[in-house]
This record gives C-alpha cells, structure tokens and sequence, in this order.
C-alpha cells in the first residue's frame, strides 16, 4: 500500500497586482460579498487566464483545437522529476540538460528550476531577462518523450524569443507545458514525485491557472 509522506505546492499565490507576463493585465481582486454585510465573503476577480502558475494547451500557439478544457490528463498526472541544469546567459541548450539528464527521467514529467521564482518583483530582470529553453533544448526535450515541462519562470522560452518557436515545438509533439512554477527548492533532483497539474477547466481557452502540486509517496 502506498502511502503519502508529503505534499509539496508549486504554485503562485495569486493575488492582486502581481508580476506576470508584461503585455498582460495585471490581476485584480474585490471583495463583492463582506461577511458582516451581506453574512457571507465572495470576491470578484479578473485577470488573464495565463496568470501565475498556468498551464499552455495546444490552441495557445497552434491551428488545434484542443484547448485548455481538452487537455489529456494523463499527461498532467504522473510521476516527474525536478532538474537544475546550470547554464550560461538566458538560454538553456540541450547540452545543458544532457549533462543533468537520467534515463529515467524519459516519458515523465520534468520540471525545471532555475531559481527564477525567487526574484519575483516588478524588475527588469524578472519580466523581461528570464531563462528559458533554446530551440535545441526543446527538440531534446521532445526526443526524451516528455510528456509535460514545467519551468519556474514567466515563459519556457526567453522574453526575446518572438516566434515562440519552443512553444510551438513542444505543443505540435503533444508536450504540455507549464509556467510560472514556484517553490521547487522543497523537490529533491532525481527523486521520484507524483505530480498533479490540473488547470481550471475553462471551456475554449488557450490556457489556466493550475494549482500544481508534487506527492512525494512512501
């Protein structure tokens, strides 16, 4: 029987007038029920759907029209691994996730800590200088058979990529991907986590906010 020894919470508090992706609108939260006024709290939100930790669904950078509501959640479920590549400037190549790469981490989920989380504010350097794959590191994910990446900053590619080749690289191979992970410290490299990614089930969307967690099993 396999039991549980710790949940671990990858995700971004949302919260009002948080960094996110710099074109996007910044989130906004009202209360619209008070508990000694109307005898309950409610609150009112609006924001962009890739707000804080999300996932990205094929329709986000392809003709497809799988969206975010029609997401295989096999691929958002299982067992991953969290790498620490070391790399140079704000790309990471595929040479740099060879050199931290296992056999086992083929066909799971990988999510990649860059300890971009920690520098969460509204600074240049968090918005717009992030890391994130180079094209050769997103064919060498998709050769590994990854069923879902994960990365701990605004975007799995850097801010300059405007194609948004890797995007669209992982997404037409059927990679899912999610961004804006946090709290990746608590995962040990190469230690085996089942990993639970559900975003909010919004009908026609390119994407949602996910509350991603990592089981650590015993």
């Amino acid at each position: 029987m396999v039991s549980i020894k710790g949940i671990y919470d990858l995700s971004v508090s949302i919260r009002t007038y948080m960094p996110v992706w710099p074109t996007n609108p910044l989130p906004d939260i009202k209360p619209v029920g008070i508990l000694s006024r109307d005898g309950y709290n409610a609150e009112f939100m609006q924001t962009a759907t890739h707000t804080g930790t999300h996932v990205d669904s094929p329709y986000h950078m392809l003709e497809s029209n799988i969206t975010v509501d029609q997401l295989d959640l096999g691929k958002l479920v299982g067992y991953g691994y969290v790498v620490r590549p070391k790399f140079s400037g704000t790309e990471i190549t595929a040479s740099d996730l060879a050199k931290v790469w296992r056999s086992e981490y083929d066909g799971s989920i990988i999510l990649i800590e860059t300890g971009w989380w920690k520098k969460r504010a509204f600074t240049k350097e968090f918005l717009y200088d992030f890391p994130g794959l180079s094209f050769d590191a997103g064919k060498f994910v998709v050769e590994h058979k990854v069923k879902t990446i994960g990365i701990d900053t605004l975007g799995i590619e850097p801010y300059n990529h405007t194609d948004f080749a890797v995007h669209k690289l992982l997404l037409s191979n059927g990679i899912y991907i999610i961004e804006d992970l946090s709290n990746l410290d608590q995962l040990v490299e190469g230690k085996k986590y089942l990993i639970v990614a559900l975003p909010i089930k919004l009908q026609g969307a390119s994407g949602a906010m996910a509350r991603v967690i990592a089981i650590e099993e015993g």
